[in-house]
């Protein structure tokens, strides 16, 4: 029974969550069960502690290991031989040999599967409505847009999980935010995503879940829903959730791990349950309208520093308090603006297309089609997401474009998002980047970064400064 709103109605979050109970403490606290866990060359000591403590992992086949924070995305046909850097060798074998005495699932730097985590769960069908899912990653919240709730956990927890397959969690608050009209040409699902952190800021979402809903969402396709569920976690909050439909259904259909024959059916019976009760009440509802929005690029060091393309730089003295006046302010010196300078006159230096936010097919369709017949001005490159991304990709000629437009056309890892393969911003350089953060050296120490949906960073890449890629499309 939901706490909030009237008797017996409950929200898509409240019936996954009832569903997943297994003890509850006095205090509130409750021990969940947890049906799929992902994990990367992160948390090896959570390896380390079931070892020291003689443990073994509980449920195998309900983990999945991947290499992706730490992979080169050069000279891949070596093996692990084009891994230079002796620590990222030490931390993808190790998850390599953890994997094996466990009896973890493996998917490493050889595998035709291999990919970032939160783009190969999806493709494989091992993420699917209804189900509790962890992650040794914040970005696990792309999951939740097949109706699941999906967030990242700690090694400890990592630790907890592997031994017992549940984990202790306090409820968090339930938000809806609706999302009515429809997109506007040259606006993306990343745009939508912006544009609801540069209204509720990255604490706007603070012991939540959220909620997605609305018409807007309703027509996405499921790699754009799962673009707004991923930056749900820079919004603050726990989880995004988005009802699964017929959307959701087609998509699973036929994917290796997703139920097949009478299961199929069993399993959309099952699935269809899980949806907000009309009745049901939030603790917090926002709505918006994206009739009239406009494609989106941060400016600052924070996600929440999003305007239209067309806007200009913030000045300090708009700042509504103190503390956003020294963001600001801090903010324009790392990213060397000035206030009121318009952002389509702002140069880049380089362009990066990849990570688990906007390296899916769609995205680099959506990309493609801006650099086709034209030619980079700027340092530019391409991680697909996985590497069945990018065998689907060359397969429809996507590759032949970038790599006649000027761009590195490379393998699939997280790159240039974290910084941890080789693939790193110089100090001072500026990047528009298709990844969820900005903040301060994230994509190395000194990088100014700017994010953008993909046919927005391409269209940089292309002119060789911050765009309106509706001025290329239209």
């Amino acid at each position: 029974m939901s706490s909030r709103g009237v008797p017996g109605a409950q929200t898509l979050f409240d019936k996954v969550w009832n569903d997943h109970v297994v003890a509850q403490r006095a205090d509130g606290t409750t021990l969940l069960y947890v049906d799929r866990n992902f994990i990367h060359e992160g948390p090896y000591y959570a390896f380390d502690g079931l070892r020291q403590n003689g443990r073994k992992a509980r449920r195998p086949l309900k983990h999945i290991a991947i290499s992706d924070h730490y992979l080169p995305t050069l000279n891949r046909s070596l093996g692990l031989r084009s891994v230079v850097d002796h620590e990222a060798l030490e931390v993808i074998t190790r998850l390599a040999s953890n994997c094996r005495e466990f009896e973890i699932p493996f998917i490493g730097i050889d595998s035709p599967r291999q990919g970032i985590m939160h783009v190969v769960g999806p493709e494989l069908g091992l993420v699917q409505p209804g189900m509790v899912i962890t992650g040794s990653d914040s970005h696990t919240t792309t999951h939740g847009a097949f109706g699941a709730f999906a967030f990242g956990i700690g090694a400890s927890e990592i630790k907890h999980v592997l031994a017992t397959q549940v984990v202790w969690q306090r409820k968090p608050r339930a938000l809806r935010v609706t999302l009515d009209g429809e997109l506007p040409d040259g606006v993306a699902a990343k745009d939508v995503i912006l544009l609801v952190l540069s209204r509720l800021g990255v604490r706007g979402g603070a012991g939540c879940v959220i909620e997605y809903a609305g018409r807007a969402i309703d027509a996405m396709t499921m790699e754009q829903r799962m673009t707004v569920c991923n930056m749900t976690i820079e919004l603050g909050a726990r989880s995004g959730m988005i009802a699964p439909d017929e959307t959701t259904f087609s998509y699973l259909e036929g994917r290796e791990f997703s139920p097949r024959g009478k299961d199929r059916e069993d399993a959309l019976a099952h699935w269809r349950l899980f949806r907000s009760d009309a009745d049901a009440r939030f603790d917090r509802e926002f709505a918006f309208s994206v009739a009239d929005m406009e494609p989106m690029v941060t400016w600052g060091t924070a996600p929440e520093d999003a305007l239209p393309i067309t806007g200009v730089v913030p000045r300090p003295s708009d700042a509504g308090s103190g503390e956003q006046r020294i963001h600001i302010e801090q903010a324009l010196a790392y990213m060397g603006l000035a206030p009121g300078q318009r952002l389509v006159d702002i140069a880049v230096d380089r362009v990066f297309i990849g990570s688990c936010t906007n390296a899916r097919l769609e995205d680099l369709r959506a990309a493609a089609r801006v650099v086709r017949g034209r030619r980079v001005k700027v340092p530019a490159m391409v991680s697909p997401g996985s590497t069945d991304v990018k065998r689907r990709a060359e397969a429809e000629g996507l590759d032949r474009v970038f790599i006649d437009a000027g761009f590195s056309w490379r393998d699939s890892a997280c790159s240039m998002c974290v910084g941890e393969n080789g693939d790193t911003v110089a100090a001072g350089e500026r990047c528009v980047s298709t990844s969820a953060r900005n903040f301060e050296n994230r994509q190395g120490r000194g990088a100014r970064t700017h994010i953008a949906s993909a046919p927005m960073a391409a269209a940089a890449a292309v002119t060789g400064r911050l765009c309106d890629v509706r001025a290329l499309t239209s």
